[in-house]
């Protein structure tokens, strides 16, 4: 299996490269020349093993310059029942609203919390040995803009971890406490945080012009280093995560929820697009999907692109209580854009190019009608946000974060819109004690809130019942390490003087 890069399809390389390298030297993401296709006797052997025996497959298919012993190794030492609290890393719970069953996939009982975890567990062991493969000698970079979620997550993937350095840009206003404080509180001699003033976008667009800047390359060539990206841009966070979708369903038939062989539509909560395309690449390998649900915050670039063909970023941004949706330039969108293109680079490139130069573009007619046949754009503003947590846990006594909630009511318009009662999969990203303050004000709108967020956390657990996490209990008496900010134009400068560059 090869990979192309989106911008530049005479770019070839093997998927260890595609995952040391992060990005292509033109700024475009690689994707698979082709999809293994799953047939039904694939899915018959897929459900009678467990949630890394699936993993192993999926990787082995895309991963064919890995030998099975090193794709068993990266799967067996990621996804350990220590760290995700069972044998299954992503179960299925089922709830239910207005009467209606939920099927909802729960991606966020990995170590900080998130659905970022169940790529960022294994992605550093997938790195180290891809840089043994085509870099050896060198250390790894990591360069990460975070909207919250994987920030932490990458930090906690990678520390300690030989032969790489990790550094983390958040938003200085733009993610929660307990996010903030997650990442602040990093242990680890490789890793540095940072916030920007800016929003993500700005944190996005930094990180990818350090990549693609040639004499910040050559700069950490001399010094036996070179940059990789912890983002859902690269390759080695997008596969793992199409391995959940495929385990979610072969867990929806051996629960007896659906037949095997039946259609199911996927809800994903989504602002950089990586999550919800992991689905539809399941799909291209057969899994039985038949509507691509993407729920959106008052951020709705994503709703209006899907309903209009149109992308346009000039808009107001919001900050709202669901940050990790908080962005306006959805990166995993180009890999879909070029498939839809026929795999054209040149088109792809052109779009991306207006997106740059003017913040808009608009999709051939054949995208449109795409779009419009196989997914469903729609969004949710944060009062809706807090109405439809408060309903799930009057109703089923169900405790969900925020950005499950905009999943959760946009399915909900979904059905009432469509009629379309088809099974679907909503993906649960992270815990509602990550979110305490606005999950307490949903569930509690009368209490008066304590004053800080760990405070939050006990009152949370006292009103609803359900556990704090271990590793967010863990950080009540932890001392921030880090407290640095910079404008987002110094991204680059403060990166050098991090690494000890001249």
């Amino acid at each position: 299996m090869l990979y192309n890069s989106t911008q530049n399809a005479a770019e070839v390389v093997s998927a260890a490269q595609a995952i040391a390298q992060g990005i292509s030297k033109d700024g475009g993401l690689f994707v698979p020349q082709e999809f293994p296709k799953y047939t039904e006797e694939t899915f018959r052997e897929l459900l009678k093993t467990d949630y890394k025996g699936r993993a192993k497959k999926v990787f082995s298919d895309f991963l064919t310059d890995f030998t099975a012993e090193e794709i068993d190794e990266c799967v067996e030492k990621a996804y350990t029942a220590d760290k995700f609290g069972g044998t299954n890393p992503a179960p299925m719970a089922y709830t239910k609203l207005n009467g209606a069953p939920l099927n909802i996939l729960e991606l966020w009982h990995g170590p900080t919390c998130a659905f970022k975890d169940m790529a960022l567990q294994i992605l550093p062991h997938l790195l180290t040995k891809s840089l043994k493969k085509t870099n050896d000698g060198k250390d790894a970079v990591i360069l990460v803009a975070t909207s919250g979620d994987t920030g932490k997550a990458a930090l906690e993937g990678f520390k300690d971890v030989d032969h790489t350095k990790i550094l983390v840009f958040y938003p200085v206003n733009g993610v929660s406490p307990m996010q903030k404080h997650q990442m602040n509180t990093q242990e680890g001699s490789n890793v540095r945080v940072c916030a920007i003033e800016g929003n993500f976008d700005d944190a996005q667009t930094g990180v990818k012009k350090i990549f693609t800047t040639p004499e910040i390359a050559e700069k950490l060539a001399e010094n036996n280093m070179l940059f990789s990206s912890a983002n859902s841009i690269n390759w080695g966070r997008l596969l793992p995560q199409i391995v959940y979708y495929i385990s979610a369903y072969c867990d929806l038939v051996n629960d007896g929820k659906i037949a095997f062989g039946d259609k199911i539509n996927v809800v994903v909560p989504t602002g950089n697009f990586g999550n919800i395309l992991a689905s539809y690449y399941a799909s291209l390998m057969g899994l039985p999907i038949a509507k691509f649900i993407c729920a959106s915050n008052a951020n709705n670039v994503l709703t209006d692109f899907i309903r209009t063909g149109v992308y346009d970023k000039n808009r107001h941004f919001y900050t709202t209580m669901s940050p990790s949706m908080d962005i306006l330039v959805s990166s995993n969108l180009e890999r879909l854009l070029y498939k839809l293109s026929g795999n054209s680079d040149d088109t792809t490139r052109e779009w991306m190019t207006a997106l740059k130069t003017t913040g808009k573009y608009e999709v051939s007619d054949e995208v449109k009608a795409f779009m419009t046949d196989n997914f469903y754009g729609g969004y949710c503003d944060d009062a809706k946000t807090q109405d439809t947590i408060s309903r799930l846990f009057n109703e089923d006594h169900y405790l969900c974060d925020t950005h499950t909630a905009v999943a959760v009511n946009v399915y909900e318009q979904y059905v009432a819109e469509t009629g379309d009662t088809t099974p679907s999969v909503i993906a649960s990203t992270a815990s509602p004690y990550k979110f305490s303050k606005s999950v307490l004000e949903a569930v509690a709108p009368d209490a008066a809130l304590p004053e800080t967020e760990f405070d939050m956390v006990d009152m949370l657990n006292e009103k609803t019942g359900m556990p704090v996490p271990a590793p967010l209990a863990g950080l009540k008496n932890k001392a921030a390490r880090f407290s640095d900010v910079t404008a987002s134009e110094k991204m680059p400068e403060y990166v050098l003087k991090a690494l000890n560059i001249e």
